[in-house]
């Protein structure tokens, strides 16, 4: 460990702590690596009781030299993202957030819901958090702006579908509504989405006038009904700050081991959502450096950052994280923390509603019912996160294993595992089940999902950044959770044991036997019946059954596959572009196996090598 300290450059980058088994215990970046890595080591570096720990625990230290601080952080943040190490403050959310994307780059736009950002010249409206407000809103559109719906191209006239029969489109696709009046109510859409309901009003209501005078009452009659629904849904809206334009609110309340955040999304002074974070076990970290956290881990995600971020405590790094923000939205974003005036007064709404959230109770019933289940199984620890394994297969056939992942009072789908078991012959649950926990838990690579192929980890260049080292690996290494349950009885559990032993896991383990329901427990005989309705049973249960409703999802989806699959798709050789050749020179499968092969090899692209192939295998 000397020798690698002494090896360190003094430049910026991302530094990794891992531990003997090669696990990384922590990402962090420096303006200057060689100074920030040294001072964990040495004496003096007055390092709380986590960070103490989490030194003992270091075996090895890697780093990645970057141009410049901008682009460590960047590093830094894709590495948190992409394996969540142990030490790391985390936010314990995986969701994508809503949005409202108006495709204004299309000749006539359209309104759809995405989770995706793309820079793509659309127009993107939101967050929506929660999403009930974005769903009245679209409904309010859909009911008075009769916009396409359908992702036709429209180029060529074609009659149109049922939503123009309901009145719900105005019929672009049939030449029903020309261009410059589609327009107009795409203006007014943009108008309404943006906040500025008194500017839609105001010319909703000279529309009206102007069809009034020139006696056209019927297309008048249309607007004022618009007015009148504008006018509601406006009553609902809530106003907060007129004039401050798209701004995020973020405030916290911290005591002792806790932190809760609250962020308040305005959109040109209207609040559209809002979303807490609550963080455990942050030790001695400074509010300037949690919300440094907060910030980069949840803009981060598919989020457009707004114009402005108010905060209750001006993180750390601020100088850096307004340009990496500014680039993620295309112009510049700034960050403040404000003393005094309107800003402030937000800032103390938010601060506010974090401090309600704290001493709500809202997370006490999880802590308690986690408490309770460690008792009942006699585990040494509260089980902060769970994992859970089961096997779908109908005798030996299109077997699949299940892995689910548990954590923080939600299902976490970004660590669910699908694996085929394609190695294992005929219908042996044991051998399936040790063969699944060893692939997901497996110290280097994890599976893909499809296919079972083991991704190997990318490793941490010790040399410059480049751009592939600034996108994260679309797959995660998993964590072996406080607690790991099977759907099986005793035998199940013997084998996984076994498996954890031989890959030198810790962790505790249990089965769930169906009818009657009951949990098997190492080393001991007689089994808890969780069939008393129990909270802490109906939990277990609940573990229990998600992973057999992935694991059975997963058996259907290759079963409905494989029944629709062709026979000559199992033909070596013979592409997509051959099936269709086939097919459209026989007619049918059954007329391909009755053909010669004299016959087949004249088809152009295709030879009597292949023919032979074609007629042996769909004899078969």
């Amino acid at each position: 460990m000397k020798e690698k300290l002494l090896t360190i450059p003094a430049k910026p980058g991302v530094y990794i702590f891992k531990d003997k088994a090669d696990r990384i215990l922590y990402v962090g970046k420096a303006k200057d690596l060689k100074n920030r890595v040294k001072s964990y080591f040495q004496r003096s570096s007055g390092l709380d009781m986590r960070k103490t720990a989490m030194i003992k625990s270091v075996s090895d230290i890697e780093y990645t030299v970057t141009g410049n601080e901008l682009e460590a952080l960047v590093l830094e943040a894709n590495l948190i993202k992409q394996h969540r190490p142990r030490y790391n403050v985390l936010l314990r959310d995986d969701k994508s957030y809503p949005y409202l994307k108006l495709t204004i780059n299309e000749e006539w736009p359209r309104l759809e819901v995405v989770r995706r950002i793309n820079k793509d010249g659309s127009r993107y409206f939101g967050p929506y958090v929660p999403s009930g407000p974005m769903w009245k809103i679209l409904s309010f559109i859909k009911d008075n702006f009769h916009i396409r719906t359908c992702r036709q191209s429209l180029e060529k006239r074609m009659r149109p579908c049922i939503q123009h029969q309901i009145k719900k489109c105005a019929g672009p696709c049939a030449g029903l509504i020309n261009h410059n009046k589609y327009m107009d109510m795409i203006n007014e859409i943009r108008l309404l989405l943006e906040g500025k309901n008194n500017k839609l009003l105001v010319s909703l209501e000279k529309k009206m006038q102007r069809f009034s005078e020139k006696l056209r009452y019927e297309e008048a009659g249309v607007v004022r009904d618009r007015i009148v629904a504008l006018q509601k849904i406006s009553e609902t809206q809530k106003a907060a700050t007129p004039g401050l334009g798209d701004i995020d609110v973020i405030g916290s309340f911290k005591e002792e081991n806790i932190i809760v955040f609250k962020i308040l999304f305005l959109r040109n002074g209207i609040m559209i959502g809002s979303k807490d974070f609550r963080l455990k076990n942050i030790s001695d970290e400074t509010p300037a450096y949690l919300m440094k956290n907060l910030i980069e881990q949840f803009y981060e995600k598919e989020i457009i950052p707004p114009a402005k971020i108010i905060c209750s405590d001006m993180p750390e790094d601020a100088a850096i994280l307004s340009p990496w923000l500014s680039d993620k939205k295309g112009s510049h974003v700034t960050i403040i923390a404000p003393k005094r005036g309107q800003k402030r007064r937000l800032v103390e709404m938010a601060e506010e509603n974090a401090e309600i959230i704290y001493n709500s109770g809202k997370y006490s019933g999880r802590d308690m019912l986690l408490q309770k289940v460690a008792e009942r199984l006699g585990l040494n620890i509260i089980p902060k996160d769970i994992g859970a394994f089961d096997i779908s297969n109908i005798s030996g056939n299109e077997a699949v294993g299940a892995f689910i992942y548990w954590e923080d009072g939600e299902f976490r789908k970004d660590r669910y595992r699908h694996i085929k078991m394609d190695a294992i012959q005929g219908p042996d649950d044991y051998s399936m089940m040790k063969e699944m926990v060893r692939r997901t838990f497996k110290k280097k690579g994890v599976r893909s999902q499809e296919s079972g192929v083991t991704d190997q980890e990318p490793e941490v260049r010790k040399d410059l950044v480049d751009s592939s080292l600034l996108t994260p690996h679309p797959l995660l290494s998993l964590k072996v959770p406080d607690l790991i349950i099977i759907d099986g009885g005793r035998g199940h559990l013997d084998t996984v044991l076994k498996a954890t032993q031989d890959l030198n896991i810790k962790a505790n383990v249990i089965s769930i036997a169906k009818n009657p329901d009951r949990v098997f427990i190492p080393d001991e005989k007689i089994p808890i019946d969780i069939e008393d309705g129990d909270t802490s049973s109906l939990f277990l249960k609940k573990i229990r059954d998600e992973a057999h409703r992935f694991a059975i999802s997963y058996h259907r989806k290759l079963r409905a596959k494989r029944t629709f699959e062709s026979p000559l798709e199992k033909i070596h050789g013979i592409g997509r572009k051959r099936r269709f050749e086939l097919l459209r020179h026989f007619g049918s499968i059954e007329a391909i196996r009755k053909a010669s092969a004299e016959e087949i090899a004249s088809i152009k692209g295709f030879n009597s090598k292949i023919a032979e192939a074609i007629l042996s295998s769909l004899s078969l």
